[in-house]
């Protein structure tokens, strides 16, 4: 194994971090915008594979980053269950909602989803063939819980009002959705495996809104559930785990899982973190993007401060989230320089 964040996170601690960013691929680059642009909205760049796997390869060359992530959307498993999905200019992604019994009835099997979803294994697969041999190559898909969230309010909310309303008057459709979402996720990963992907990560972006017992219930035992069947599955390929804002909660949720790194929001310090967090394996995180904003010295110093902090046992430097569109690349590439000269 040559690969340094596949080292990482079958547990090796390195003396350079292997070092990638969430949304990679993104608005902050101007090559990623002229591809957009071809692709003429969202959607269809997302299933177009060569220009998916362009602008996934995009950062790549650019910065040299470790890892490769491939560019898709947490939305188009909801899309591929029957909801309808459509990105309003300016404002995101709109849904048909799933409120009812009868619209869960509506939505399909979730062995059905293949279909639909095929274009972004071809582009796993493209990738597969034309990532740097030194490359690792990244699949993904939202947690159940924040893919309901957008699917009980047929938008992002800032406080997934909606979704919890659901949860606590119907408890038993919620829980359906939930389960559903479950199912297809796990085929979906599974798939982008077997067309080539090294290892997969799960984007909880909501977890923090669930407190108690519904954390255990909606963030921590789908994450075990879908983490157990993959590894039947799939048992030599690692599983990044990001439930943001958890706080507290992050400790052992490695353990609580089977996850065998856990990524970290920028709420919480690495010295926390390595003292609570990466004692049960790899972690991943944690710069504020903001730092990819404002540059400077600033951002070197708190760079290196993680790239530290971290540096007892294994760690993939990243953001705490993803990198924003208003981020300037010069600070990319003074963020990569930062931590391989920490």
């Amino acid at each position: 194994m040559t690969k340094l964040l596949l080292r990482a996170l079958a547990g090796e601690t390195l003396p350079v971090p292997p070092i990638w960013m969430m949304r990679q691929a993104g608005r902050y680059l101007p090559e990623y915008r002229a591809t957009r642009a071809q692709a003429g909205d969202f959607l269809s760049l997302c299933y177009t594979p060569d220009l998916a796997a362009e602008v996934t390869l995009q950062p790549i060359r650019r910065f040299g980053f470790d890892a490769a992530i491939l560019f898709a959307d947490i939305l188009l498993v909801p899309q591929a269950l029957g909801a309808d999905l459509w990105f309003v200019t300016g404002e995101g992604p709109r849904l048909s909602t799933v409120t009812t019994p009868g619209d869960l009835a509506r939505l399909r099997p979730a062995d059905q989803i293949h279909d639909r979803l095929a274009p972004v294994y071809e582009t796993v697969r493209i990738l597969a063939r034309e990532l740097p041999p030194e490359t690792a190559l990244i699949g993904f898909a939202g947690a159940p819980w924040t893919v309901a969230t957008y699917m009980i309010a047929g938008r992002g909310t800032p406080d997934q009002a909606p979704a919890h309303a659901l949860k606590n008057a119907d408890r038993a459709t919620f829980s359906a959705l939930i389960d559903r979402i479950t199912e297809a996720t796990i085929l979906y990963l599974s798939a982008q495996i077997e067309a080539g992907a090294e290892t997969v990560k799960l984007f909880d972006s909501w977890a923090g809104s669930l407190r108690g017992a519904d954390f255990d219930d909606f963030a921590l035992a789908p994450a075990r559930r879908i983490i157990n069947a993959l590894k039947a599955r799939h048992p030599d390929v690692p599983i990044i785990a990001f439930p943001r804002e958890a706080g507290d909660r992050y400790a052992g949720f490695a353990r609580a899982t089977g996850a065998d790194c856990v990524a970290l929001d920028s709420s919480v310090s690495a010295e926390w973190a390595a003292w609570h967090v990466q004692t049960d394996g790899c972690v991943q995180g944690n710069l504020d993007p903001r730092h990819m904003v404002t540059g400077g010295p600033e951002l070197t110093a708190e760079a290196q401060r993680i790239t530290r902090a971290f540096r007892g046992g294994p760690h993939i430097f990243n953001l705490g989230h993803g990198i924003t569109p208003d981020a300037d690349p010069d600070n990319v590439a003074a963020m990569i320089e930062a931590v391989r000269t920490a």
